[in-house]
């Protein structure tokens, strides 16, 4: 079984708040990320979205294309209008020779609105669960029919954020809807990532390695502070940085033949958490977990 390891550029460079690293260029993100130690790169805001464009820059690097974010939309439009959205992501991703797409429901979002609480996130619409679960396995059998499988992405402030909506969702799609494991977010909302590795681990084909500062974090929920000012405020870290239980959620994943990617995701204010420095760290114990869970 062999796990690769890969990292999101949010440690340079943020896609929500652009401010933050927007004097670094994608060469430093990529020649740092080599140097770190990783072997690809999910997508952001400063990578080129035509393959012959970005494939060369991505090989000069010796790095493959891991996976990329794609803003869903299932609860306002039908699955015929997300399959025409989807084409540009889906053909860069498919191109390149990503397996999984990262997809998050953004219909009312509020993770990247600064001025509101991120307690205050829109909840999902109880009566349409099943239908949601119908649109989106639709969704997700075209794209693995086009070779990549739908990573669903829980996340703060949208939703579909906590474990009870993470149940729900698992329950009303088929199989071709996979799950992404964000350790981060998890313990963000409150529940506990291994609890959710366990229960749903058969769905799991993507996983987003960010830690956790429980203190940072008690803080947050105190002020009741946006999530972008959660983030400026260090309430995320790399993997062994924070309170995350690596080590057995990372022998759930083993005792279950996962072997795609883990990636560090864990955006701070490179002004302050300098990304190199952080990027190796990330990859020191990422490595050092999966490799005493048997995944390397």
């Amino acid at each position: 079984m062999t796990v690769q390891l890969g990292i999101n550029p949010l440690t340079w460079t943020n896609d929500d708040l652009p401010s933050l690293g927007a004097e670094t260029s994608l060469e430093t993100c990529l020649s740092e990320g080599r140097r770190a130690g990783f072997a690809g790169f999910e997508l952001g805001n400063k990578f080129p979205r035509q393959s012959h464009i970005l494939g060369p820059i991505l090989a000069s690097h010796y790095l493959k294309l891991v996976s990329g974010w794609y803003s869903g939309n299932l609860l306002t439009r039908s699955v015929e209008d997300e399959i025409a959205a989807v084409q540009p992501h889906l053909t860069l991703l498919r191109e390149l020779g990503a397996t999984v797409m990262v997809f998050a429901e953004v219909t009312d979002c509020i993770h990247g609105d600064q001025s509101k609480p991120v307690h205050s996130r829109p909840l999902f619409p109880v009566e349409r669960w099943q239908e949601y679960g119908k649109k989106l396995t639709e969704f997700a059998s075209y794209t693995q029919s086009q070779g990549v499988q739908i990573a669903y992405h829980h996340h703060m402030g949208t939703v579909i954020e906590s474990a009870e909506d993470i149940n729900h969702l698992m329950e009303n799609t088929g199989e071709e809807v996979g799950l992404l494991l964000d350790t981060g977010h998890l313990t963000f909302a409150g529940d506990d990532p291994l609890a959710v590795a366990t229960r749903w681990s058969k769905r799991i084909n993507h996983v987003h390695c960010k830690d956790i500062r429980q203190d940072v974090l008690r803080d947050v929920k105190n002020r009741k502070i946006s999530f972008l000012d959660a983030v400026l405020n260090g309430v995320f870290t790399v993997p062994g940085d924070g309170c995350v239980n690596y080590p057995d959620i990372f022998n759930v994943l083993r005792d279950n033949d996962y072997h795609g990617w883990l990636v560090v995701e864990a955006e701070q204010n490179p002004a302050v958490a300098h990304p190199l420095t952080y990027a190796t760290l990330g990859y020191n114990n990422l490595h050092r977990f999966a490799s005493e869970a048997g995944l390397i």
